[in-house]
């Protein structure tokens, strides 16, 4: 028996929100716009997924408003796709689904380290830096290699 997609019998904020973001490639589709990822062929590099899947996952992300599509070209048109301020808005969703993550399943240690950019600090569980303690924002961290990495 196949789930449903929907949850319309439950009146519950966290089943209305997993109509949108509650599978692995929709999550990782928006982790990569994070990461700065941004056009079609990108995101199929970066997640080694199906182009009808990303299609959908791209086409569903838009229709709801996390993301916009963007032209950057004509003659032949091409789009990028760029987090709206509801898209910013899951950034605490992703990091707390990081860190939670790297403390149950990362036994080498996290594979990446969110730092402030610009400063040694690191971000908490609580999305505040280790070292300034400032609440930090997606603009102001940046991906560095932790213990698990496999980046030589």
């Amino acid at each position: 028996m196949a789930l449903p997609r929907t949850y319309d019998s439950q009146n519950c904020s966290i089943a209305r929100s997993l109509e949108i973001v509650g599978d692995r490639w929709t999550l990782l589709v928006i982790r990569s716009a994070f990461e700065g990822v941004r056009r079609f062929d990108d995101f199929q590099d970066a997640l080694g997924v199906a182009r009808n899947v990303l299609t959908d996952r791209l086409a569903r992300l838009c229709e709801e408003g996390v993301l916009r599509r963007v032209r950057y070209q004509e003659r032949p048109d091409r789009f990028e796709y760029r987090l709206t301020r509801k898209g910013v808005e899951l950034w605490p969703v992703i990091m707390t689904l990081l860190k939670w993550g790297d403390r149950h399943y990362a036994p080498d240690g996290p594979p990446v380290l969110v730092g402030h950019a610009g400063c040694p600090g690191l971000l908490t569980d609580r999305l505040t830096c280790d070292h300034c303690g400032r609440p930090l924002e997606p603009h102001e961290v940046d991906a560095r290699p932790g213990p698990g990495s496999t980046a030589t």
